[in-house]
């Protein structure tokens, strides 16, 4: 008699989670798009950080690398194409809501990224999109830990590369 393989269930994708009061953290990038000391910021057009300034970054999409994720972002929402290079923080973001619950819960990787094409403009969920000298990040109101990332990247950005050999 012929044995027969044990069939296989169906397997059925997982409601996508909320990002609001969600099941689970979810995982976020940001790109800090530094050139010549300035920093693009962008201002958020959705919720969490509605009309506020920040670094530009998203969701990671299913399939898509933590690099190659922050490299869509920054085009959807600054126009600019960008290298996505070191990580610069790797951070929670836990915003509470209601009864205690986590409203959002992101686990956010910060990439320094290098311009490498594209013009600045506002696009995606951002309203708008700006350079920014180190000087001028006070007036943006940015939360402390964008403000933290983005200082350290700038200071990385100053340190002289180390060239092969030395």
């Amino acid at each position: 008699m012929k044995k027969q393989s044990p069939t296989k269930p169906e397997q059925t994708p997982a409601p996508p989670s909320s990002r609001e009061y969600p099941d689970r953290p979810i995982v976020g990038v940001g790109a800090v798009i530094i050139r010549q000391g300035r920093v693009v910021l962008v201002k958020r057009g959705s919720p969490p950080l509605l009309g506020e300034w920040s670094l530009p970054g998203g969701v990671v999409e299913l399939r898509e690398t933590l690099r190659a994720a922050a490299e869509r972002e920054a085009l959807e929402e600054t126009g600019l194409i960008v290298r996505a290079g070191d990580v610069i923080e790797v951070l929670d973001r836990i915003i509470p809501g209601k009864n205690g619950a986590p409203q959002y819960h992101y686990v956010l990787i910060d990439f320094l990224c290098s311009v490498q094409g594209g013009e600045l403009r506002a696009g995606g969920d951002a309203t708008d999109a700006q350079w920014t000298q180190a000087e001028e990040l006070p007036a943006h109101k940015l939360e402390q830990p964008a403000l933290a990332v983005i200082r350290k990247a700038l200071a990385s950005a100053q340190e002289p590369q180390s060239q092969p050999g030395c």
